[in-house]
């Protein structure tokens, strides 16, 4: 692992212990050269998926490899300010994680990556979710927050009614 500081080649792990629910390993490195300390973190990757974004006129756009990182991200900027826990985001991403890497598939639609996140959002924060959709689905107008906001109530009404 190269030093984040001075981009030295060798480190040594300090200490390791379990993090997120055992979903990944937190490890304490120090450099051989400076002596910086920092910590990394290491998760399970079952397979490497590509997304393929949107393209133009229905056809398929450029590929990206997955990027955790850029999910957890826009989730974090969804539920900003919404009481929602960094351990309840890291949950959420994992398990969207775990979805796209366990569905078999070498390449995921991001359309199908945004529903995936949208139906965790739904669950976590109504207002998260809203937030997200709303850059999902490209809202353009007042009108689009308040049709999609009078969705996202009548459903919240039929589930407390079932």
């Amino acid at each position: 692992m190269r030093c984040p500081f001075c981009a030295h080649d060798e480190t040594q792990v300090k200490d390791s212990r379990p993090a997120e629910d055992n979903a990944s390993i937190r490890r304490r490195r120090q450099c051989g050269k400076c002596g910086a300390r920092f910590t990394t973190f290491e998760r399970v990757q079952l397979r490497e998926v590509m997304i393929v974004k949107s393209g133009v006129n229905g056809e398929p756009g450029r590929r990206e490899a997955f990027d955790r990182g850029k999910l957890e991200q826009s989730v974090s900027l969804a539920c900003r300010k919404r009481g929602v826990s960094q351990e309840q985001i890291d949950q959420l991403v994992s398990g969207i994680q775990r979805q796209v890497e366990t569905a078999g598939e070498a390449e995921v639609p991001s359309s199908r990556l945004g529903e995936l996140v949208m139906d965790g959002l739904r669950q976590v924060d109504s207002v998260a979710y809203i937030r997200f959709a709303s850059v999902y689905r490209d809202f353009s107008e007042a009108r689009d927050f308040e049709e999609f906001a009078s969705t996202v109530q009548e459903a919240a009404r039929s589930e407390d009614g079932d």
